[in-house]
């Protein structure tokens, strides 16, 4: 069975990173806990900029839904399907730094009246489990219709894990056919359209990198690393060099947890903001959140930036 939200998990086939210890200011708490209940099966939260509005996934039995929820006097709404989701298969959802666009990944046919689309992996087809990026358009007061990104983004029927950069490029998980399997990848953004892709350099040649965060002045970038299949995906942060990348820098067992720790997008205030299955300590330890089910946490990056300005100083 494929678990029924995280497009990354649909590539787990493939030992953290270096540990670091995280400073003990940035240990990850559970987000929102009053408005969203322990229940239910969250992942991979977008922030308008202004952070007052988030964009999820929620597991729908073997599937999931985009929601939305509201921040109102210091208070998150109860979370509501968003008015472009809620018949397919939709997942990952990304906001563009301006806040201009949200893009997210789906199951939706690539034309209208067709069917959900398949996912085709070492020739074998997983009827209805396919996944291309999709876009909508903030426009005053709603959103656009999705529209499906062109084939130079969806080039195969498993593209998902979007991040989006201030100067619209994109990275984000998809096909690479010289490295044949899924990797990393990156596409700038020109003249109003999506450069061919290029895999990411990123740590080992042994890595596996899976759901991208990349900064919008595209500074540093947070993903979800492993090296063997066996164990859990963990979260780590490069730097952008005159090169390429820094190593990736595990983020420590404070914020680490779990089986996985996935779907890292960055919020206003560099807070990170990711799904674990990872139990809750301390006051938000209780039955309603340690049940297995994957939650949104968050922590703030300070520490680690701030460490990164010091040293480059």
């Amino acid at each position: 069975m494929l678990h029924p939200m995280s497009f990354a998990l649909w590539l787990a086939w493939a030992a953290p990173a270096g540990a670091h210890a995280a400073p003990p200011a940035a240990t990850a708490t559970i987000f929102a806990p009053q408005a969203i209940p322990g229940a239910a099966d969250d992942g991979a939260a977008a922030f308008t900029p202004d952070g007052d509005t988030v964009y999820f996934m929620r597991g729908t039995g073997d599937g999931s839904t985009l929601v939305l929820s509201h921040r109102r006097d210091g208070r998150w709404s109860t979370p509501m399907p968003a008015p472009f989701s809620g018949r397919w298969r939709d997942l990952d959802p990304a906001m563009a730094p301006d806040g201009s666009y949200l893009l997210f990944a789906s199951n939706r046919p690539a034309t209208p009246g067709g069917p959900a689309l398949d996912g085709l992996h070492a020739g074998k087809r997983y009827v209805g489990h396919g996944m291309n990026l999709w876009r909508v358009d903030w426009q005053g007061d709603h959103w656009s219709a999705p529209v499906r990104l062109p084939d130079t983004i969806n080039r195969c029927s498993l593209v998902g894990a979007p991040s989006i950069a201030a100067d619209g490029s994109l990275y984000f998980l998809g096909c690479d056919a010289r490295r044949g399997d899924f990797t990393l990848l990156h596409s700038a953004y020109r003249g109003g359209r999506y450069e061919t892709p290029r895999a990411v350099a990123l740590g080992d040649a042994g890595a596996t990198l899976r759901d991208p965060a990349i900064a919008p002045d595209g500074s540093f970038i947070v993903v979800s690393i492993r090296h063997a299949a066996q164990q859990p995906y963990r979260l780590a942060i490069a730097f952008r060099t005159r090169d390429g990348w820094s190593a990736p820098q595990d983020l420590g067992d404070t914020v680490n947890g779990g089986k996985e720790n996935m779907g890292a997008q960055l919020g206003p205030g560099n807070t990170l903001y990711f799904y674990s299955d990872r139990p809750a300590t301390g006051a938000q330890a209780n039955a309603a959140w340690n049940n297995g089910h994957d939650h949104i946490w968050q922590v703030s990056l300070a520490p680690w930036l701030d460490a990164h300005a010091a040293r480059a100083h």
